[in-house]
């Protein structure tokens, strides 16, 4: 069982680019999936990336992904902490425990790829995002971009 703790940065339309310079400052492993891959090719999101990550090489994870379409790109607050991982009951607690006092503003349930999401603002306003990784369907994790 894993769980990790990361940051997860929100970019208007720009994650793939951030993404490759990341890459190229760290060095690592990009992985990404976009908005297309979901059943969304026919909308204005569906170039965006929905999920991006950086695995470096020293260890780190830096995860990101494009504001969509209906919900407010708001810079300084384009930051969240991510808590993802297949250990559900640990991740359903912390998420319980984050919204105590604060607001849940999607709440912890299944998504499109196949894992239970959730995005909770706590009560000192901090934004933490919750991934419980769906073992099973594993899409989450993006498709291999090789060509970055």
């Amino acid at each position: 069982m894993t769980t990790r703790l990361n940051p997860y940065i929100i970019f208007p339309h720009s994650a793939e680019d951030a993404l490759q310079l990341y890459q190229r400052v760290f060095g690592g492993t990009v992985t990404i999936t976009h908005f297309s891959q979901y059943g969304l090719a026919d909308t204005p999101d569906a170039d965006k990336v929905m999920h991006g990550q950086l695995e470096t090489p020293t260890g780190f994870t830096l995860m990101c992904g494009d504001t969509p379409t209906g919900m407010a790109y708001e810079p300084g607050r384009n930051m969240a902490i991510s808590l993802s991982g297949n250990e559900p009951e640990q991740l359903r607690a912390w998420f319980e425990a984050l919204a105590d006092g604060g607001q849940v503003a999607v709440p912890l349930e299944k998504q499109l790829w196949g894992d239970e999401f959730g995005q909770v603002i706590d009560r000192f306003g901090v934004v933490w995002v919750v991934d419980i990784h769906d073992d099973a369907a594993s899409a989450h994790e993006g498709v291999d971009d090789s060509e970055m």
